[in-house]
């Protein structure tokens, strides 16, 4: 049958978009839900998940002018603000909370409902796996947040702790992979599953590496509870995502790549100082696939074949038009039909730092480093990787501004670890070493990367410019780096004793500089 969740889509938007300040359920006509012509083919239950699957990823305020900006994947020549915004520590824009609360929580709850009544297990499982994807992605902007009560009619709605998120993380993916592994040959999700086309055993393998995931970030504060659920997750007869065919890929439904538009048609990013210092440096192939050449060929006499530039971030700007000629994203994203949740580059990465600390169930931290590289690699259809990995002299390279006088938005690399590994390295150096390959890797779906940066500290990237971080949000240190999102607004004024409550659970104030739970500083090992 053909597939029908476009309109759908559409249709679920306006009947189930919901208000996250007090939580209350948006109205439903229960004939559109209930009418036989959507029950056909389960469309009454399944319409939903495209419209949840496309709402994991955001806009620009939600990612561009956040966590592409802090980990350095993508700059800004737009002097947003006079110049004060996100990208130099003050904060502007803070929307993902209701994304995904409107758009993955509200209509999650309702087609749990729908599916629970119905007897529609499988369908009650997938949308419980997708709101721990998105509710994954929203703690890690700001650590507390709410889900165990979520929907609650009280006044005052509590959030939960980070320790209590990922309790329930882990115990809802039991609960998933055992309806998930009881249905194998279960086809009632293929018309709404762009992703897999609805067979279940992909989705095991998103569950099992999602399990991976988060139990890495949990591998300092509680060392032994991530080897636990890490070692479940590598252990599991449903695999994990481990080749480029597998990754998890959600489809954009006919819509466009937001950082396409945001690029070409705003006009409002570009190519990262960071990733010209590291890419170049390091001879990446990958670069071309990244990016477009700088339109004008003056900007790079520091690497006259190498014909890309990009923006420092957290810079001293101007005027927007000063740097619209440093290379903007590739043009092939124009093209692209679907964006990356999980890719295999991960798993081995993560697969890697596993073996670094001893989970069992692994090859050597070596074999998965490679791998992790030879996987990117090959996604981005670049070459060279044998090369690349026996590189043990090249260094990403300093920075310099052009269109700026003196040193203002130059930089030193700060990054002193080359591509080859080295069996004799200490166990930090081979961390540095794959947190850097999984930062490159990490391209386009950098949530993870901002969480990897904060965890680990590397890889050492450059710190901001230009500092407008004050006691309106919390100050960050010049040699620091902006530790999460502060709790909405809309929060704050709606749920002020909620808000109050999760800051205790924050263990510490309400502010851009407090570390997340498992952001516990010092040594990784």
């Amino acid at each position: 049958m053909k597939k029908i969740y476009i309109f759908l889509t559409t249709t679920c938007l306006l009947i189930f978009s919901a208000c996250t300040g007090n939580f209350e359920e948006a109205n439903i006509n229960p004939y559109q839900i209930s009418d036989k012509s959507l029950q056909q083919d389960f469309n009454h239950v399944g319409a939903f998940f495209p419209s949840m699957l496309s709402n994991l990823f955001g806009n620009q305020v939600n990612h561009n002018l956040v966590n592409d900006s802090f980990v350095r994947h993508l700059g800004t020549p737009t002097p947003f603000v006079g110049g004060i915004n996100n990208t130099t520590y003050y904060i502007r824009w803070n929307g993902y909370w209701d994304r995904i609360y409107n758009n993955i929580m509200a209509p999650g709850r309702q087609v749990i409902q729908i599916a629970e009544e119905g007897g529609y297990d499988v369908f009650v499982a997938w949308a419980k796996l997708i709101q721990i994807l998105g509710i994954a992605r929203l703690t890690a902007y700001h650590g507390p947040v709410i889900y165990s009560n979520y929907g609650s009619s009280e006044t005052t709605i509590l959030y939960d702790s980070e320790e209590q998120l990922y309790t329930q993380f882990f115990d809802e993916l039991d609960e998933i992979l055992a309806v998930f592994n009881a249905n194998l040959d279960y086809t009632g999700m293929a018309n709404f599953d762009a992703s897999f086309d609805g067979d279940v055993s992909s989705w095991i393998k998103v569950a099992n590496s999602m399990r991976l995931r988060l139990a890495m970030r949990l591998s300092k504060v509680d060392p032994e509870w991530a080897k636990e659920e890490g070692e479940k997750a590598i252990s599991d007869a449903g695999g994990l995502i481990l080749t480029n065919d597998e990754n998890f890929n959600i489809s954009l439904y006919g819509a466009f790549f937001h950082p396409a538009q945001i690029c070409f048609q705003w006009n409002d990013t570009r190519m990262s100082a960071t990733m010209e210092s590291v890419l170049i440096g390091y001879n990446d192939n990958r670069i071309s696939a990244f990016f477009d050449p700088a339109t004008d060929n003056t900007l790079y006499p520091d690497h006259p074949d190498s014909p890309y530039k990009g923006i420092r971030n957290g810079a001293l700007l101007v005027a927007k038009d000063d740097r619209l000629t440093y290379s903007t994203i590739s043009s092939d994203f124009e093209n692209w039909t679907e964006r990356p949740y999980f890719r295999a580059a991960e798993t081995q990465f993560l697969l890697a730092e596993a073996a670094l600390r001893g989970w069992a169930g692994t090859q050597s931290a070596q074999y998965h480093y490679e791998e992790g590289v030879r996987t990117s690699f090959s996604e981005w259809g670049a070459g060279g990787v044998d090369e690349y990995l026996m590189d043990d002299t090249s260094l990403p390279l300093d920075y310099d501004d052009p269109k700026a006088e003196g040193a203002v938005n130059d930089f030193v690399n700060r990054i002193m670890v080359t591509v080859m590994w080295d069996e004799a390295d200490d166990n930090e150096t081979k961390l540095e070493k794959i947190m850097t390959q999984k930062w490159i890797s990490g391209y386009m779906n950098s949530i993870e990367t901002w969480v990897d940066h904060r965890r680990t500290d590397y890889p050492k990237l450059p710190f901001n410019y230009k500092n407008d971080s004050n006691a309106d949000w919390g100050v960050i240190a010049a040699d620091d780096f902006l530790r999460r999102m502060p709790f909405t607004t809309n929060e704050r004024t709606g749920n002020p004793d909620g808000v109050s409550d999760a800051t205790s659970k924050l263990g510490g104030p309400d502010e851009i500089g407090t570390r997340l739970w498992w952001d516990t500083g010092g040594s990784n090992f």
